[in-house]
Protein backbone atom coordinates (compact mmCIF):
# COMPACT_ATOMS: atom_id res chain seq x y z
CA UNK A 1 0.00 0.00 0.00
CA UNK A 2 2.84 2.54 1.09
CA UNK A 3 4.67 1.68 -2.41
CA UNK A 4 1.16 2.43 -3.90
CA UNK A 5 0.98 6.00 -2.14
CA UNK A 6 4.54 6.53 -2.95
CA UNK A 7 4.47 5.64 -7.06
CA UNK A 8 0.40 5.74 -8.09
CA UNK A 9 -0.66 9.26 -7.52
CA UNK A 10 1.51 11.48 -9.65
CA UNK A 11 -1.22 11.63 -12.93
CA UNK A 12 -3.48 12.93 -10.02
CA UNK A 13 -1.15 15.57 -8.18
CA UNK A 14 -0.60 17.17 -11.71
CA UNK A 15 -4.37 17.91 -12.01
CA UNK A 16 -4.69 21.08 -10.07
CA UNK A 17 -1.50 22.48 -11.46
CA UNK A 18 -2.09 21.87 -14.40
CA UNK A 19 -5.82 23.49 -14.54
CA UNK A 20 -4.20 26.21 -12.30
CA UNK A 21 -1.51 27.14 -14.86
CA UNK A 22 -3.68 26.50 -18.05
CA UNK A 23 -6.25 28.83 -16.65
CA UNK A 24 -4.63 31.69 -15.93
CA UNK A 25 -1.59 30.89 -17.34
CA UNK A 26 -2.13 29.65 -20.90
CA UNK A 27 -5.17 31.24 -21.63
CA UNK A 28 -4.14 34.69 -20.95
CA UNK A 29 -0.94 34.24 -23.42
CA UNK A 30 -3.20 32.49 -25.93
CA UNK A 31 -5.56 35.37 -25.76
CA UNK A 32 -2.13 38.16 -26.70
CA UNK A 33 -1.15 35.34 -29.46
CA UNK A 34 -4.80 35.09 -30.60
CA UNK A 35 -5.01 39.33 -30.52
CA UNK A 36 -1.77 39.81 -32.53
CA UNK A 37 -1.91 37.36 -34.86
CA UNK A 38 -5.67 38.82 -35.90
CA UNK A 39 -3.99 42.35 -36.07
CA UNK A 40 -1.52 41.14 -38.15
CA UNK A 41 -3.65 39.32 -40.47
CA UNK A 42 -6.06 42.88 -40.96
CA UNK A 43 -3.03 44.82 -41.87
CA UNK A 44 0.57 43.92 -41.47
CA UNK A 45 1.41 46.99 -43.69
CA UNK A 46 0.07 49.37 -40.92
CA UNK A 47 1.93 48.35 -37.90
CA UNK A 48 5.00 50.09 -37.36
CA UNK A 49 7.77 47.62 -37.67
CA UNK A 50 10.70 50.08 -36.89
CA UNK A 51 9.52 50.60 -33.59
CA UNK A 52 9.27 47.22 -33.07
CA UNK A 53 12.82 46.62 -34.06
CA UNK A 54 13.92 49.13 -32.40
CA UNK A 55 12.19 48.78 -29.35
CA UNK A 56 13.70 44.81 -29.37
CA UNK A 57 16.95 45.68 -30.68
CA UNK A 58 17.15 48.59 -27.11
CA UNK A 59 15.54 45.52 -24.75
CA UNK A 60 18.61 43.14 -25.75
CA UNK A 61 21.27 46.08 -26.05
CA UNK A 62 20.63 47.22 -22.88
CA UNK A 63 20.14 43.04 -21.74
CA UNK A 64 23.68 42.36 -23.08
CA UNK A 65 25.43 45.14 -21.25
CA UNK A 66 23.65 45.05 -17.91
CA UNK A 67 24.68 41.07 -18.37
CA UNK A 68 28.05 41.88 -18.62
CA UNK A 69 28.78 44.13 -15.97
CA UNK A 70 27.03 41.98 -13.36
CA UNK A 71 29.08 39.60 -14.52
CA UNK A 72 32.06 42.01 -14.17
CA UNK A 73 31.17 42.73 -10.64
CA UNK A 74 29.82 39.28 -9.91
CA UNK A 75 32.68 36.94 -10.47
CA UNK A 76 35.01 38.27 -8.36
CA UNK A 77 32.33 39.14 -5.55
CA UNK A 78 31.76 35.50 -5.99
CA UNK A 79 36.00 34.43 -5.47
CA UNK A 80 35.62 36.77 -2.60
CA UNK A 81 32.59 34.76 -0.70
CA UNK A 82 34.28 31.41 -1.76
CA UNK A 83 37.57 31.79 -1.38
CA UNK A 84 38.51 34.33 1.82
CA UNK A 85 36.85 34.28 5.32
CA UNK A 86 37.12 38.26 6.80
CA UNK A 87 35.07 39.97 9.43
CA UNK A 88 31.68 40.80 8.75
CA UNK A 89 31.47 37.89 5.82
CA UNK A 90 28.81 36.92 7.00
CA UNK A 91 26.35 40.29 7.23
CA UNK A 92 28.04 41.32 4.03
CA UNK A 93 26.65 37.84 2.43
CA UNK A 94 23.52 38.75 3.18
CA UNK A 95 22.98 42.61 2.33
CA UNK A 96 24.72 41.15 -1.44
CA UNK A 97 21.89 38.51 -1.47
CA UNK A 98 19.10 41.05 -0.60
CA UNK A 99 18.86 43.23 -3.44
CA UNK A 100 17.40 39.74 -5.27
CA UNK A 101 14.31 39.91 -3.29
CA UNK A 102 13.79 44.17 -3.33
CA UNK A 103 10.64 45.38 -5.25
CA UNK A 104 12.06 47.99 -8.13
CA UNK A 105 10.36 50.50 -6.61
CA UNK A 106 12.72 50.31 -3.56
CA UNK A 107 15.60 50.09 -5.72
CA UNK A 108 14.20 52.82 -8.02
CA UNK A 109 13.57 54.83 -4.59
CA UNK A 110 17.56 53.93 -3.19
CA UNK A 111 19.06 55.47 -6.07
CA UNK A 112 16.77 58.37 -5.90
CA UNK A 113 18.00 58.94 -2.61
CA UNK A 114 21.47 58.82 -3.61
CA UNK A 115 21.70 60.24 -6.93
CA UNK A 116 18.56 61.90 -7.80
CA UNK A 117 17.87 65.91 -7.70
CA UNK A 118 17.71 65.75 -4.51
CA UNK A 119 19.61 62.71 -3.35
CA UNK A 120 22.29 62.65 -1.37
CA UNK A 121 25.41 62.94 -3.74
CA UNK A 122 23.56 66.02 -5.17
CA UNK A 123 22.64 67.93 -1.95
CA UNK A 124 26.21 67.37 -0.55
CA UNK A 125 27.95 68.61 -4.11
CA UNK A 126 25.89 71.65 -3.95
CA UNK A 127 26.18 72.49 -0.49
CA UNK A 128 29.77 72.44 -0.44
CA UNK A 129 30.27 74.34 -3.86
CA UNK A 130 27.09 76.52 -3.16
CA UNK A 131 26.00 75.48 -6.48
CA UNK A 132 22.11 76.43 -7.00
CA UNK A 133 21.49 72.77 -9.11
CA UNK A 134 22.12 69.72 -9.30
CA UNK A 135 25.40 69.22 -11.00
CA UNK A 136 24.69 65.46 -10.83
CA UNK A 137 22.07 63.82 -13.75
CA UNK A 138 22.28 60.54 -13.73
CA UNK A 139 18.78 59.43 -13.28
CA UNK A 140 16.54 58.99 -16.57
CA UNK A 141 19.93 57.69 -18.08
CA UNK A 142 20.82 54.20 -19.27
CA UNK A 143 23.57 54.75 -16.49
CA UNK A 144 20.91 54.72 -14.12
CA UNK A 145 19.25 51.65 -15.40
CA UNK A 146 22.91 49.91 -15.76
CA UNK A 147 23.41 50.88 -12.21
CA UNK A 148 20.20 49.24 -10.69
CA UNK A 149 20.37 46.34 -12.75
CA UNK A 150 23.94 44.90 -11.70
CA UNK A 151 22.59 46.03 -8.10
CA UNK A 152 19.76 43.96 -8.56
CA UNK A 153 21.69 40.48 -10.07
CA UNK A 154 24.75 40.57 -8.40
CA UNK A 155 23.09 37.53 -6.07
CA UNK A 156 22.53 35.64 -8.99
CA UNK A 157 25.89 35.40 -9.96
CA UNK A 158 27.37 35.29 -6.12
CA UNK A 159 24.71 32.44 -5.35
CA UNK A 160 25.62 30.47 -8.54
CA UNK A 161 29.19 30.64 -8.91
CA UNK A 162 30.20 31.09 -5.32
CA UNK A 163 28.05 27.83 -4.80
CA UNK A 164 30.06 26.04 -7.59
CA UNK A 165 33.36 27.52 -5.93
CA UNK A 166 32.84 26.68 -2.66
CA UNK A 167 31.76 23.08 -3.77
CA UNK A 168 35.03 22.67 -5.58
CA UNK A 169 37.98 20.13 -4.66
CA UNK A 170 41.25 22.85 -3.83
CA UNK A 171 43.51 20.01 -4.39
CA UNK A 172 42.76 20.21 -8.02
CA UNK A 173 44.80 24.35 -8.16
CA UNK A 174 47.45 22.66 -5.46
CA UNK A 175 48.18 20.21 -7.55
CA UNK A 176 48.75 23.03 -10.77
CA UNK A 177 50.78 24.97 -8.39
CA UNK A 178 52.99 22.57 -7.40
CA UNK A 179 53.66 21.72 -11.22
CA UNK A 180 54.38 25.12 -11.41
CA UNK A 181 51.47 26.95 -12.86
CA UNK A 182 51.23 30.39 -12.02
CA UNK A 183 47.77 31.73 -9.94
CA UNK A 184 46.37 33.22 -13.26
CA UNK A 185 47.50 29.77 -15.39
CA UNK A 186 46.15 27.62 -12.60
CA UNK A 187 42.48 29.66 -12.68
CA UNK A 188 42.46 29.57 -16.50
CA UNK A 189 43.23 25.57 -16.70
CA UNK A 190 42.20 24.23 -13.64
CA UNK A 191 39.52 26.87 -12.14
CA UNK A 192 37.44 28.31 -14.87
CA UNK A 193 36.75 25.02 -17.03
CA UNK A 194 35.10 23.64 -13.73
CA UNK A 195 33.00 27.34 -13.65
CA UNK A 196 31.87 27.53 -16.79
CA UNK A 197 28.14 25.99 -16.51
CA UNK A 198 27.85 27.96 -13.71
CA UNK A 199 29.08 30.46 -14.83
CA UNK A 200 26.93 30.15 -17.97
CA UNK A 201 23.65 29.66 -15.78
CA UNK A 202 24.00 32.92 -14.25
CA UNK A 203 25.11 34.94 -17.20
CA UNK A 204 21.71 33.87 -18.72
CA UNK A 205 19.74 34.21 -15.73
CA UNK A 206 20.93 37.48 -15.44
CA UNK A 207 20.10 38.15 -19.17
CA UNK A 208 16.64 36.79 -18.77
CA UNK A 209 16.11 39.44 -16.03
CA UNK A 210 17.37 42.06 -17.75
CA UNK A 211 15.27 41.40 -21.07
CA UNK A 212 12.55 41.79 -18.68
CA UNK A 213 13.24 44.41 -16.82
CA UNK A 214 10.23 46.42 -16.00
CA UNK A 215 10.27 48.71 -13.18
CA UNK A 216 13.65 49.77 -13.35
CA UNK A 217 13.70 50.76 -16.67
CA UNK A 218 10.18 52.66 -15.91
CA UNK A 219 11.07 54.58 -13.02
CA UNK A 220 14.96 55.15 -13.46
CA UNK A 221 14.88 55.24 -17.44
CA UNK A 222 12.39 57.85 -18.37
CA UNK A 223 10.51 57.83 -20.95
CA UNK A 224 13.29 57.81 -23.86
CA UNK A 225 13.99 54.16 -23.02
CA UNK A 226 11.49 52.38 -24.32
CA UNK A 227 12.38 48.32 -23.83
CA UNK A 228 9.60 45.82 -25.22
CA UNK A 229 7.92 45.87 -21.48
CA UNK A 230 7.79 49.32 -21.44
CA UNK A 231 6.60 49.84 -24.46
CA UNK A 232 3.68 46.92 -23.93
CA UNK A 233 3.00 49.20 -20.93
CA UNK A 234 2.72 52.81 -22.46
CA UNK A 235 0.63 51.16 -25.64
CA UNK A 236 -1.85 49.25 -23.18
CA UNK A 237 -1.93 51.90 -20.36
CA UNK A 238 -1.67 55.38 -22.24
CA UNK A 239 -2.78 54.94 -26.14
CA UNK A 240 -5.04 51.69 -25.32
CA UNK A 241 -3.50 50.23 -28.23
CA UNK A 242 -3.73 46.65 -27.36
CA UNK A 243 -3.13 44.79 -30.90
CA UNK A 244 -0.07 46.54 -30.71
CA UNK A 245 0.80 45.71 -27.59
CA UNK A 246 -0.41 41.97 -28.32
CA UNK A 247 2.05 41.66 -30.97
CA UNK A 248 5.22 43.00 -28.76
CA UNK A 249 4.21 40.58 -26.18
CA UNK A 250 4.14 38.01 -28.46
CA UNK A 251 7.96 39.04 -29.77
CA UNK A 252 8.78 38.85 -26.30
CA UNK A 253 7.29 35.70 -25.28
CA UNK A 254 9.18 34.26 -28.33
CA UNK A 255 12.99 35.62 -27.32
CA UNK A 256 12.10 34.68 -23.40
CA UNK A 257 11.10 31.17 -24.08
CA UNK A 258 14.06 30.47 -26.31
CA UNK A 259 16.16 31.83 -23.36
CA UNK A 260 13.94 29.52 -20.88
CA UNK A 261 15.06 26.07 -22.90
CA UNK A 262 18.72 27.77 -22.92
CA UNK A 263 18.62 27.58 -19.26
CA UNK A 264 17.02 24.73 -18.66
CA UNK A 265 19.32 22.54 -21.52
CA UNK A 266 22.15 24.22 -19.85
CA UNK A 267 21.70 22.29 -16.34
CA UNK A 268 20.50 25.97 -14.89
CA UNK A 269 17.43 26.87 -12.96
CA UNK A 270 16.11 29.73 -10.68
CA UNK A 271 18.60 30.78 -8.62
CA UNK A 272 17.09 30.96 -4.87
CA UNK A 273 20.11 33.31 -2.93
CA UNK A 274 19.78 31.94 0.55
CA UNK A 275 22.82 33.09 2.47
CA UNK A 276 24.77 29.77 3.42
CA UNK A 277 26.34 28.93 6.61
CA UNK A 278 28.18 26.27 5.51
CA UNK A 279 31.88 27.16 5.11
CA UNK A 280 33.84 26.81 1.67
CA UNK A 281 36.37 23.78 1.91
CA UNK A 282 39.15 26.01 0.67
CA UNK A 283 38.19 29.41 2.65
CA UNK A 284 41.15 30.91 3.40
CA UNK A 285 42.31 33.70 5.44
CA UNK A 286 44.23 36.56 3.81
CA UNK A 287 47.99 36.37 3.95
CA UNK A 288 49.53 38.07 1.14
CA UNK A 289 49.06 42.53 0.25
CA UNK A 290 47.83 41.02 -2.98
CA UNK A 291 44.87 38.79 -1.16
CA UNK A 292 44.44 42.25 1.58
CA UNK A 293 43.86 44.47 -1.54
CA UNK A 294 41.73 42.53 -3.30
CA UNK A 295 39.37 41.39 -0.29
CA UNK A 296 39.62 45.08 0.51
CA UNK A 297 38.71 46.40 -2.92
CA UNK A 298 36.03 43.98 -3.86
CA UNK A 299 34.18 44.85 -0.03
CA UNK A 300 34.77 48.24 -0.85
CA UNK A 301 32.77 48.32 -4.23
CA UNK A 302 30.28 45.68 -2.46
CA UNK A 303 29.10 48.09 0.16
CA UNK A 304 28.85 51.38 -2.20
CA UNK A 305 26.70 49.52 -4.99
CA UNK A 306 25.02 47.53 -2.80
CA UNK A 307 24.71 49.34 0.25
CA UNK A 308 24.82 52.51 0.07
CA UNK A 309 21.41 53.14 -2.06
CA UNK A 310 19.39 51.40 0.68
CA UNK A 311 21.18 53.51 3.72
CA UNK A 312 20.87 56.59 1.43
CA UNK A 313 17.18 55.82 1.30
CA UNK A 314 16.50 54.81 4.75
CA UNK A 315 18.52 58.36 5.83
CA UNK A 316 16.47 60.41 2.91
CA UNK A 317 13.31 59.57 4.36
CA UNK A 318 14.28 60.84 7.79
CA UNK A 319 15.92 63.96 7.05
CA UNK A 320 14.32 67.60 6.59
CA UNK A 321 15.71 69.62 3.44
CA UNK A 322 14.73 72.84 3.30
CA UNK A 323 14.14 75.41 0.22
CA UNK A 324 16.87 78.34 -0.37
CA UNK A 325 15.91 81.61 -2.21
CA UNK A 326 16.19 80.28 -5.45
CA UNK A 327 13.71 77.61 -4.55
CA UNK A 328 16.50 74.75 -4.80
CA UNK A 329 16.81 72.40 -1.97
CA UNK A 330 19.69 72.35 0.12
CA UNK A 331 20.84 70.02 3.30
CA UNK A 332 19.64 70.31 7.05
CA UNK A 333 21.08 67.60 9.59
CA UNK A 334 17.62 67.48 11.30
CA UNK A 335 16.28 64.57 11.76
CA UNK A 336 12.39 64.32 11.55
CA UNK A 337 9.49 61.88 11.43
CA UNK A 338 6.98 63.87 9.59
CA UNK A 339 6.86 61.70 5.92
CA UNK A 340 6.12 58.70 8.58
CA UNK A 341 3.33 61.01 10.38
CA UNK A 342 2.05 62.74 7.03
CA UNK A 343 1.22 58.84 5.21
CA UNK A 344 -1.71 58.95 7.23
CA UNK A 345 -2.92 62.75 6.54
CA UNK A 346 -4.86 63.51 3.48
CA UNK A 347 -3.59 66.88 2.98
CA UNK A 348 -5.42 68.23 0.38
CA UNK A 349 -8.71 66.64 1.22
CA UNK A 350 -9.01 64.76 -2.44
CA UNK A 351 -12.14 62.41 -2.34
CA UNK A 352 -9.61 59.92 -4.46
CA UNK A 353 -7.11 59.89 -1.91
CA UNK A 354 -6.41 56.45 -0.68
CA UNK A 355 -4.07 56.25 2.93
CA UNK A 356 -0.65 54.63 1.90
CA UNK A 357 -1.49 52.65 5.13
CA UNK A 358 -4.54 51.00 2.99
CA UNK A 359 -2.27 50.52 0.18
CA UNK A 360 0.06 48.33 2.83
CA UNK A 361 -2.74 46.07 3.67
CA UNK A 362 -3.56 45.74 0.39
CA UNK A 363 -0.43 44.74 0.00
CA UNK A 364 -0.15 42.33 3.18
CA UNK A 365 -3.81 40.39 1.67
CA UNK A 366 -2.82 40.04 -1.74
CA UNK A 367 0.95 38.96 -0.23
CA UNK A 368 -1.16 36.44 2.15
CA UNK A 369 -3.38 35.26 -0.36
CA UNK A 370 -0.72 34.65 -3.28
CA UNK A 371 1.39 32.85 -0.67
CA UNK A 372 -1.20 30.43 0.23
CA UNK A 373 -1.95 29.58 -3.48
CA UNK A 374 1.59 29.05 -4.62
CA UNK A 375 2.38 26.87 -1.36
CA UNK A 376 -0.45 24.57 -2.47
CA UNK A 377 0.18 24.42 -6.03
CA UNK A 378 4.01 24.53 -5.88
CA UNK A 379 3.44 21.63 -3.30
CA UNK A 380 1.24 19.68 -5.12
CA UNK A 381 3.72 19.62 -8.09
CA UNK A 382 6.66 19.41 -5.69
CA UNK A 383 5.04 16.03 -4.82
CA UNK A 384 4.66 14.97 -7.87
CA UNK A 385 7.80 15.77 -8.94
CA UNK A 386 9.59 13.68 -6.70
CA UNK A 387 7.58 10.41 -7.94
CA UNK A 388 8.95 8.40 -10.49
CA UNK A 389 6.51 8.23 -13.30
CA UNK A 390 7.50 9.45 -17.17
CA UNK A 391 4.61 12.15 -16.88
CA UNK A 392 7.17 14.40 -14.51
CA UNK A 393 9.11 15.08 -18.01
CA UNK A 394 6.45 16.45 -19.67
CA UNK A 395 5.38 18.52 -16.80
CA UNK A 396 8.41 19.96 -15.29
CA UNK A 397 9.13 22.62 -17.72
CA UNK A 398 5.99 23.85 -17.77
CA UNK A 399 6.43 24.85 -13.83
CA UNK A 400 9.18 27.09 -15.33
CA UNK A 401 6.96 28.52 -17.64
CA UNK A 402 6.43 31.49 -15.52
CA UNK A 403 9.90 32.59 -14.81
CA UNK A 404 10.63 33.16 -18.78
CA UNK A 405 7.06 34.97 -18.53
CA UNK A 406 7.16 39.09 -18.02
CA UNK A 407 4.73 40.21 -15.16
CA UNK A 408 3.89 42.69 -18.01
CA UNK A 409 2.74 40.04 -20.46
CA UNK A 410 0.74 38.41 -17.64
CA UNK A 411 -1.07 41.46 -16.82
CA UNK A 412 -1.97 42.29 -20.49
CA UNK A 413 -2.74 38.60 -21.07
CA UNK A 414 -5.51 38.93 -18.25
CA UNK A 415 -6.87 42.59 -19.91
CA UNK A 416 -7.15 40.95 -22.89
CA UNK A 417 -9.02 37.68 -21.48
CA UNK A 418 -11.58 39.74 -19.44
CA UNK A 419 -11.99 42.09 -22.59
CA UNK A 420 -15.34 41.11 -23.50
CA UNK A 421 -16.80 40.93 -19.83
CA UNK A 422 -19.11 43.32 -18.08
CA UNK A 423 -17.59 45.00 -16.00
CA UNK A 424 -14.37 43.26 -16.02
CA UNK A 425 -12.49 45.83 -13.76
CA UNK A 426 -14.62 44.08 -10.68
CA UNK A 427 -12.25 40.86 -11.14
CA UNK A 428 -8.96 42.91 -10.88
CA UNK A 429 -8.37 42.85 -7.24
CA UNK A 430 -8.96 38.86 -7.35
CA UNK A 431 -6.14 38.40 -10.30
CA UNK A 432 -3.61 40.18 -8.60
CA UNK A 433 -2.79 37.88 -5.72
CA UNK A 434 -2.96 35.43 -8.58
CA UNK A 435 -0.57 36.59 -10.78
CA UNK A 436 1.66 37.22 -7.75
CA UNK A 437 1.33 33.20 -7.81
CA UNK A 438 2.48 32.96 -10.59
CA UNK A 439 5.60 34.76 -10.44
CA UNK A 440 6.72 33.03 -7.21
CA UNK A 441 5.93 29.59 -8.15
CA UNK A 442 8.93 28.22 -9.99
CA UNK A 443 10.85 29.76 -6.75
CA UNK A 444 8.44 27.36 -4.10
CA UNK A 445 8.85 24.25 -6.30
CA UNK A 446 12.57 24.90 -6.53
CA UNK A 447 13.23 24.99 -2.02
CA UNK A 448 10.47 22.28 -1.12
CA UNK A 449 11.10 20.07 -4.00
CA UNK A 450 14.59 19.30 -3.01
CA UNK A 451 13.47 19.01 0.69
CA UNK A 452 10.63 16.45 -0.51
CA UNK A 453 13.69 14.33 -2.42
CA UNK A 454 16.04 14.23 0.44
CA UNK A 455 13.50 12.45 2.94
CA UNK A 456 14.32 8.62 2.75
CA UNK A 457 12.01 6.16 1.35
CA UNK A 458 12.57 3.84 4.39
CA UNK A 459 10.91 6.12 6.99
CA UNK A 460 7.50 6.35 5.37
CA UNK A 461 8.00 2.48 4.36
CA UNK A 462 8.49 1.99 8.03
CA UNK A 463 5.35 4.15 9.47
CA UNK A 464 3.30 2.39 7.11
CA UNK A 465 4.72 -0.66 8.13
CA UNK A 466 3.79 0.33 11.60
CA UNK A 467 0.25 0.75 10.29
CA UNK A 468 -0.05 4.36 9.62
CA UNK A 469 -2.55 5.50 7.04
CA UNK A 470 -1.03 7.76 3.77
CA UNK A 471 -2.21 10.87 5.78
CA UNK A 472 -0.99 10.03 9.22
CA UNK A 473 2.59 9.56 7.45
CA UNK A 474 2.55 13.19 5.68
CA UNK A 475 1.48 15.02 9.15
CA UNK A 476 3.87 12.88 11.43
CA UNK A 477 7.08 11.89 8.87
CA UNK A 478 7.62 14.31 6.12
CA UNK A 479 5.74 17.68 7.28
CA UNK A 480 8.15 17.76 10.07
CA UNK A 481 11.25 17.23 7.72
CA UNK A 482 9.76 19.83 5.26
CA UNK A 483 8.61 22.39 7.57
CA UNK A 484 11.67 24.53 7.26
CA UNK A 485 11.58 24.45 3.33
CA UNK A 486 7.96 25.35 3.28
CA UNK A 487 8.05 27.89 5.65
CA UNK A 488 11.33 29.52 3.57
CA UNK A 489 9.09 29.49 0.21
CA UNK A 490 6.17 31.11 1.86
CA UNK A 491 8.65 33.74 2.82
CA UNK A 492 9.89 33.74 -0.70
CA UNK A 493 6.51 33.67 -2.03
CA UNK A 494 5.17 36.43 0.19
CA UNK A 495 8.16 39.09 -0.39
CA UNK A 496 7.54 38.54 -4.18
CA UNK A 497 4.09 39.45 -3.81
CA UNK A 498 4.78 42.10 -1.68
CA UNK A 499 6.70 43.98 -4.17
CA UNK A 500 5.59 42.83 -7.83
CA UNK A 501 4.97 45.70 -9.66
CA UNK A 502 4.58 44.72 -13.38
CA UNK A 503 1.83 42.46 -13.47
CA UNK A 504 -0.13 44.82 -10.45
CA UNK A 505 0.47 47.95 -12.64
CA UNK A 506 -2.16 46.67 -15.27
CA UNK A 507 -4.34 45.16 -12.79
CA UNK A 508 -4.54 47.69 -9.75
CA UNK A 509 -7.45 49.99 -9.91
CA UNK A 510 -7.09 53.53 -8.19
CA UNK A 511 -9.41 52.91 -5.32
CA UNK A 512 -7.61 49.38 -4.06
CA UNK A 513 -3.45 50.30 -4.79
CA UNK A 514 -0.69 48.04 -3.37
CA UNK A 515 2.37 49.65 -1.34
CA UNK A 516 4.50 49.38 -4.96
CA UNK A 517 2.18 51.61 -6.62
CA UNK A 518 1.47 53.79 -4.20
CA UNK A 519 5.47 54.54 -4.19
CA UNK A 520 5.58 54.75 -7.62
CA UNK A 521 2.47 57.23 -7.68
CA UNK A 522 4.78 59.67 -4.92
CA UNK A 523 7.49 59.63 -6.62
CA UNK A 524 6.17 60.40 -9.90
CA UNK A 525 4.03 63.44 -8.25
CA UNK A 526 5.59 66.68 -7.89
CA UNK A 527 7.00 68.29 -4.26
CA UNK A 528 9.20 67.23 -1.67
CA UNK A 529 6.64 66.55 0.40
CA UNK A 530 5.23 63.49 -2.27
CA UNK A 531 8.79 62.67 -2.08
CA UNK A 532 9.79 62.23 1.01
CA UNK A 533 6.24 60.33 1.33
CA UNK A 534 7.64 58.00 -1.11
CA UNK A 535 10.77 57.19 0.38
CA UNK A 536 9.19 57.00 3.93
CA UNK A 537 6.68 53.96 1.67
CA UNK A 538 9.98 52.60 0.09
CA UNK A 539 11.90 52.63 3.57
CA UNK A 540 9.13 50.08 5.54
CA UNK A 541 9.16 48.20 2.69
CA UNK A 542 12.39 47.68 2.39
CA UNK A 543 12.73 46.69 5.98
CA UNK A 544 9.80 43.72 5.48
CA UNK A 545 11.93 42.55 2.88
CA UNK A 546 15.09 42.59 5.01
CA UNK A 547 13.56 40.81 8.38
CA UNK A 548 12.26 38.06 4.93
CA UNK A 549 15.51 37.56 4.29
CA UNK A 550 17.10 37.55 7.47
CA UNK A 551 14.50 35.21 8.13
CA UNK A 552 14.89 32.70 5.25
CA UNK A 553 18.96 32.93 6.66
CA UNK A 554 17.78 31.25 9.84
CA UNK A 555 15.60 28.82 8.40
CA UNK A 556 18.72 27.78 6.56
CA UNK A 557 17.31 25.49 4.03
CA UNK A 558 19.09 23.80 1.28
CA UNK A 559 17.77 24.85 -2.28
CA UNK A 560 18.26 23.40 -5.35
CA UNK A 561 19.80 25.11 -8.46
CA UNK A 562 18.95 22.74 -11.15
Amino acid sequence: MQKRYLKGYSPILWVIPVIFLGVFLFIPLFSIFNLAVQSASRGIAEIDWSRVWNTLGFTIWQATLSALLTILVGLPAAFLFGRFVFPGKKVLRILATLPFILPTVVVAAGFNALIGPNGWLNLVVMQFFHLSQPPIQILNSIYAILLAHVFYNTAVVIRTVGAALEHMDSRLEEVSRTLGASPWRSFWKVTFPLLRPALASATLLVFLFDFTSFGVILLLGGPQFATLEVEIYYQTVQLLNLPFAAILSVIQMVCTLILTVMILRGGGGVAVPVASHTQSNISKSMHSWKEKMFVMGMVTILVILLVFPLGALTLRSVTKTTIDGNGSESLSPTLTLDYYQELFVNRRGSVFYVPPVEALRNSLLYALAATIIAIIIGGLASYALIQKNQINFLFDPLLMLPLGTSAVTLGLGFIVTLALLPNSRDFYPFLIPVAHSLVALPFVVRVIQPALASIPNSLKQAAATLGAAPLMVWFKVELPIIARAVAVAALFAFSISLGEFGATSFLSRPDLPTLPIAISRFLNLPGSLNYGQALALATILMFVCALVMILIDLFNVRTEMN
